[in-house]
Order: C-alpha cells, then structure tokens, then sequence
C-alpha cells in the first residue's frame, strides 16, 4: 500500500473505535487529533491489538485549523478517514483537503445537510481531481444501501420506489457526538428523492414490519437519495426514514417539521445553527460502554415498490451495534479505497462504488447480514 490511512478525530469516541478496527485490519494507521497526549496516550493502548507492521502513529491536526488538515494527506494515495462533528460545522475542511489533493475520503456523518453537499456540491470537483468521497459510510447511511440494493435487485429493475427504514434493537445509548448529530438532523431543512430528482419536502412517518410489530419512522435525508437511483435508472422515488424514538417518532417528527419551518425566519434560523454548534461543542470521547453498546443491534428494513404499491422486493438486514458497525464500516471502507484502484471518482454511494458483491461480502465479515 503505497499510500497512508489518516483517522482525524481519533480521541473521540467513535475516532477510539474506528482507530482500533484500523489497527485490527493491519493498517498501519496515523491518528490526528488536537491533544498531543491524548494521541500518545492512544497510540500505547492501540499497541499489540494488530499485526507488528499496522502499529499506528500520531500527528497534530485541529479540524478548526484548515491548514493542520491539508498537512494530513501529502499523496492521491492516501486515505483521510474522519468522525470530526458535528460536520455541517466541523467537516468541510477535511472533504476540501481530500478534494485538493485527490485522494479517498471516508466520514462517519450522519448528518443530511453534509451529505447533501458532498454529492451536490463536491462531486463534479472530485471527479476533476481524482478523489473519491465515500460519506456517511456508518450506520448511517450504508445499511439502507445495502438493504436497498437488495431489495432493487429482488425487483428486477421494476421498482419506481424505495423506502427504507432504520431501527436498534434494544436500548441506544446515544454519545455527545451523535446528540450534537441529531440536533443538526432537526434542525435542517427536509429533502428526499422524488419524481427523479432531489427535492425539499418531507413526507409523514412511515410504518415498518419489525420483530412482529409495526414500527413507526420519521422521514430524514440519507445518501440512499443519491446512491440508489444510480443502481435502478426506474427509480423515481426514495425515502427513508428513522425509528429510533419509538411511539415518539409522530412527535418528534412534529417538532421537526416545526423546526425546519422556524428556519426561515432569517433569526430564529441563526440561533438553531448556534444551538447545533454548542451541542457539538460540549464534550469529546464521550459515549457507551462496550458492555451497554453489546445490548443493542442494527435492524433496518427496505422494500421496493411499484407505481401502485405493491411490494417488489424486500429485505432486512441486522448487525452489531450501530457504534460498533460504523468503525467497522470505516475500517472496511478506508481498506478497499487503499488496495482497490480500479474504483470510480466523486462522490460515491456503497454499492456503485465497490459493487453489491464486495458489498455484501465485506459487511458480512462485520457481521451486517441480510436475514429476510
């Protein structure tokens, strides 16, 4: 491997996790982050977990300093894997130093307003330089896409619709970083994928078959809006939709929907984007343990549908905790940008960009298996 795997943000919580599965899967990575100590401190708990020759090395780098960031990637070669959030605040410098440079980018957001970006605004410049941007490459939003592709591939090519809904199967103890995330998630302005092409506009909450009961999700912007309409030119619609609040989930997507209107008031609009910045900016490496995270499971549900409604094609699919799945998922990612050269430039979803084969294989590896 001629280039290096850079993890900004690795003294965070899921910048711990992804660090390990880096260092488990031998790559040998460098972590950045602002604390000099936390870094080193990092570095002597990370030595043994892998192969001799993938022990990690660190390097300042501060995600509110531009200029620390672009000295990160030095080679098209490298890889930037980066957890820094929330990224609607904190994300934009180290996309644009992948972008300049030319090399792969992975990022754990969750977050619709980045993703949205990222495929809208940063594609084409991705593609003039040579990069590949694999965003929101967690669990959010790469379970959706593999459960969606593979409810498209069910349908044969049939299918104008796509829904897709996210659950966890026991408790979710939520880490300040994912709070600071769902505090920009209400706060943004809804879109989805509809009548062939983004638009903003928000549907009402939707119902899925889980564990023998129907469980509600609220309507939330994912990468599945750009990516799936890629795999099935048929596509006309795609939603997909959140359940992690429970019998909560009409209220909570209320309160959103009130949200989102109060946003165009010019003021109230800039007091909600200081609010989001205050939650991300409350603490750091603070999150579940692994005993809580091993109570809870990935759970997410597609079904592909035709222009009446009829079901197509329909899978589920099930894995570790969401935490746990996503440093997984960067790992897996950040291995396959690295050693696969043949890959495809701008921004890129999980099945066109690997194909659904690799895509299934690498999750299952994780334990991300198809079970319906």
């Amino acid at each position: 491997m001629a280039g290096r795997v850079v993890l900004l943000g690795a003294t965070g919580f899921t910048g711990r996790l992804a660090a390990e599965a880096l260092v488990r899967a031998g790559l040998a990575p460098v972590l950045a982050g602002r604390s000099q100590d936390a870094l080193v401190a990092l570095v002597a708990d990370l030595a043994g977990l892998g192969p001799i020759d993938a022990a990690p090395t660190w390097e300042h780098a501060d995600a509110s300093d531009p200029g620390s960031i672009r000295d990160l990637v030095r080679s098209p070669d490298d890889v930037l894997v980066t957890t820094v959030g929330p990224f609607t605040r904190l994300g934009r410098p180290a996309l644009d130093a992948a972008i300049d440079q030319g090399c792969a980018y992975v990022d754990s957001t969750g977050e619709p307003p980045f993703v949205r970006a990222v495929f809208e605004r940063d594609h084409e410049p991705a593609q003039r330089s040579g990069a590949r941007l694999l965003t929101a490459f967690g669990y959010d939003y790469v379970p959706g896409n593999l459960a969606g592709a593979l409810a498209l591939q069910d349908a044969g090519g049939a299918a104008v619709r796509v829904e897709v809904g996210y659950f966890v199967r026991g408790p979710m103890a939520a880490s300040s970083g994912t709070r600071a995330s769902l505090a920009a998630v209400v706060a943004a302005r809804p879109f989805c994928f509809h009548g062939g092409r983004i638009a903003e506009r928000s549907s009402g909450v939707v119902a899925f078959g889980v564990d023998g009961s129907q469980r509600s999700g609220m309507p939330v912007g994912g990468s599945e809006h750009f990516a799936l309409p890629r795999l099935s030119p048929a596509l006309r619609d795609v939603g997909v939709y959140l359940g992690w609040a429970g019998p909560l989930t009409r209220a909570v997507h209320l309160s959103a929907q009130v949200t989102a209107q109060a946003r165009r008031i010019p003021l109230v609009g800039r007091a909600l984007d200081a609010g989001v910045a205050w939650a991300g900016g409350s603490a750091t490496g603070v999150g579940p343990s692994a005993l809580e995270r091993s109570g809870s499971a990935t759970v997410v549900v597609a079904r592909a549908l035709d222009g009446v409604g009829r079901v197509l094609g329909e899978a589920l699919v099930e894995g570790p905790s969401p935490y746990d799945l996503t440093a997984d998922l960067l790992a897996w990612g950040a291995a396959m940008l690295a050693t696969r050269g043949e890959l495809g430039t701008g921004a890129l979803g999980p099945a066109d960009a690997f194909g659904l084969p690799a895509l299934v294989d690498g999750c299952a590896a994780m334990g991300l298996v198809r079970v319906g």
